[in-house]
């Protein structure tokens, strides 16, 4: 993981909010409400006192990300201001401390480490608080946020905890991530008799790259872009992200020209991998972005990691095809922009030379292109 301590600047923003608490009681009790339950009694008149002190728990969603600093870089002239505010306002519910949904799992720490207690509710909202009565005794707590409005990423495993897991959709071609999704994974060791504060910090477990397109004088209203190369599963208590082979490409969100025609392409996606290591000769596990100094500024390797593939019909009816090849890792809370603008050729050419292209000129469809990335 990521986990230099950030004392100043703007290259990371992290933003503490919703909170809510949870609350526990002993064991004897929670077995008198389960008997009570079960017996159809529609009353519980249990003395708590017994219990003694309550168990809070704090959940905090930080939002990592470098996403001002990126805009106010690559979207930096008063050219580009109104397609910054599209995307702004675009990712204003990725990017975002607003929890819709919450999910909390408590599993044993025993054998396969089954669920015991799985809570959910629907927040909307940066704030909220309720109590949830479970056994005190120790348990692998995960939680996750704003998995239920997006149709592209589903919870599945969740019966026991190295299982649960965030799947993306199947197929060749899907549709971007929705929603921000922040996940947490924290033991906890209740004790009976004691105050107790556990303080759960949810982090962002997607993010967003964007193709800003400079026309140069060409009809691009029939472009396609995709994005490629990134995770598809996210482990959720190991924090750490599955890669399948091929890759699927992910449509992107067609951004309104601005003034210049300039136009943006939008995805929402899990990260890609990691740069391979000399000492390894292989990519570093891909996990989720935490307390760190510089969580994005990485170093262009060798390999390309992630792609741009961008499909632009041509005057005489053929399709070019250019693959954009991005040699540095996409980490979650993260958001990159490339810019390229369409030679007198009809071909889309980065700006920065570190963005690797290849060019089909005469694309015929049919003729997929699965990146081994």
């Amino acid at each position: 993981m990521y986990r230099q301590k950030k004392a100043h600047d703007k290259d990371v923003i992290i933003n503490v909010h919703f909170k809510y608490t949870v609350k526990a009681v002993c064991r004897g009790v929670f077995m008198s409400m389960l008997l009570l339950a079960l017996s159809g009694c529609s009353m519980i008149d249990e003395d708590l006192s017994d219990c003694g002190q309550e168990t809070k728990m704090d959940y905090e969603l930080e939002l990592v990300t470098n996403i001002t600093t990126e805009v106010e870089t690559q979207l930096n002239t008063q050219t580009d201001v109104s397609l910054a505010s599209s995307l702004k306002d675009y990712l204003k519910d990725i990017f975002s401390d607003y929890a819709h949904d919450v999910n909390l799992f408590f599993y044993g720490i025993d054998g396969d480490s089954t669920l015991q207690h799985h809570d959910s509710h629907i927040m909307n909202g940066s704030e909220s608080s309720y109590t949830l009565y479970i056994p005190r005794q120790k348990y692998m707590h995960i939680a996750v946020a704003n998995v239920e409005g997006d149709p592209v990423v589903h919870l599945e495993g969740t019966e026991s905890c190295h299982t649960a897991v965030l799947r993306q959709a199947e197929g060749d071609t899907i549709d971007s991530h929705n929603t921000g999704i922040f996940t947490a994974r924290q033991l906890m060791q209740m004790f009976e008799g004691i105050d107790q504060t556990f303080n759960v910090k949810l982090y962002m477990c997607n993010c967003s790259a964007m193709l800003v397109v400079d026309p140069n004088g060409h009809d691009i209203s029939g472009m396609n872009v995709f994005t490629t190369g990134f995770a598809t599963a996210f482990f959720i208590a190991d924090s750490i992200y599955e890669f399948k082979i091929p890759s699927p490409l992910i449509r992107t969100k067609r951004l309104e020209p601005d003034e210049n025609g300039h136009v943006g392409f939008v995805s929402v996606n899990f990260p890609s991998r990691e740069p391979s290591t000399p000492q390894t000769a292989k990519a570093s596990q891909t996990r989720t972005v935490i307390e760190t100094t510089e969580p994005f500024i990485a170093q262009p390797g060798d390999e390309v990691l992630w792609e741009f593939q961008i499909f632009l019909p041509q005057p005489d009816g053929t399709i070019t095809k250019a693959i954009l090849g991005i040699r540095e890792p996409l980490r979650a809370g993260q958001l990159k922009i490339v810019r390229v603008r369409i030679g007198d050729d009809g071909i889309p050419r980065p700006e920065s030379q570190e963005v690797g292209v290849s060019v089909t000129l005469d694309w015929k469809p049919g003729s997929t292109y699965h990146p081994n990335l």
